[in-house]
Order: C-alpha cells, then sequence, then structure tokens
C-alpha cells in the first residue's frame, strides 16, 4: 500500500535519475527495485515499464517529473527527502556521472532555504563540495 501520495512520482523521479547518464547501472537498478518493492508500487502499471527498463527516460521527463513534485513553493521537508534519495541513488553504484553531479546541482538552486543569489552560490558550492568528499571518502 502506497502511504505518501508522492511516492510514485518520486520513483519516477529516481528511476529518471538512474537513466540521466544514459545507462542505469547495476547497484542503481538494485535500488530502485528495493524502493519500489518497500512503497508496493513495483507492480503498478505505470512504474513497471521505466523500472523494468523497458522504456527509457530521458533528463527532459526527469526535470518534468522533479518539478511536478516540488511545485511552485516546495517545503522544506520534501524537498531534504527528494535530495537524500537522489543521493542515496546517485551513490549506489560508486560514481558519480557529469550529468547526475548537474542535476544535484540543479535542485540545490531549488532548496526553499535559500531566499538570495548569494545563497545559491554558496549552496551550489556546498552541493559540488558534498559530492567531492562523498566520492573520496567511498574511494578510501
Amino acid at each position: 500500500m502506497v502511504s505518501n501520495p508522492n511516492i510514485k512520482l518520486l520513483v519516477k523521479i529516481l528511476i529518471g535519475a538512474a537513466w540521466i547518464d544514459g545507462k542505469v547501472q547495476p547497484e542503481e537498478r538494485q535500488y530502485l527495485q528495493k524502493i519500489a518493492k518497500e512503497n508496493g508500487i513495483s507492480e503498478d502499471p505505470d512504474i513497471q515499464p521505466i523500472l523494468n527498463e523497458l522504456v527509457p527516460v530521458h533528463s527532459e521527463q526527469c526535470y518534468n517529473w522533479v518539478r511536478e513534485y516540488l511545485g511552485d513553493h516546495p517545503s522544506q521537508e520534501d524537498y531534504q527527502g527528494l535530495i537524500e534519495k537522489l543521493s542515496a541513488l546517485i551513490y549506489s553504484d560508486g560514481d558519480v556521472a557529469n550529468e547526475e553531479a548537474k542535476l544535484l546541482t540543479r535542485l540545490q538552486l531549488l532548496d526553499p532555504a535559500t531566499t538570495n543569489p548569494k545563497s545559491h552560490h554558496s549552496a551550489v558550492l556546498k552541493t559540488i563540495q558534498k559530492l567531492y568528499h562523498r566520492w573520496v571518502d567511498k574511494q578510501a
């Protein structure tokens, strides 16, 4: 049973993020299957074709889903949840592709906690720093 009405859209975003570099990695596939199963939507007719990679997801579609999910005024909770789930997916294969880093950077600009251009610049830098530190930690 789906407890959160937005979970289906969130899973679509995660699937789109896995496709954003052009290929779903085995670790990403496992993560997606786990998330879909945990939320009771792995058999959903809208999710199944993209989850099972029968239909590719293009980056533009992923960004459209993100806009739909967050809306014009996202809550900090929705925003943080999305960032956390995407980060877990992106780091699941131990490699951060340029397209994945761009997605996280673009999302950082939508952070409801930032309100001015200087904050946006700082937020982008912090995201890049976090990506780098996580990548370095995984290499060690």
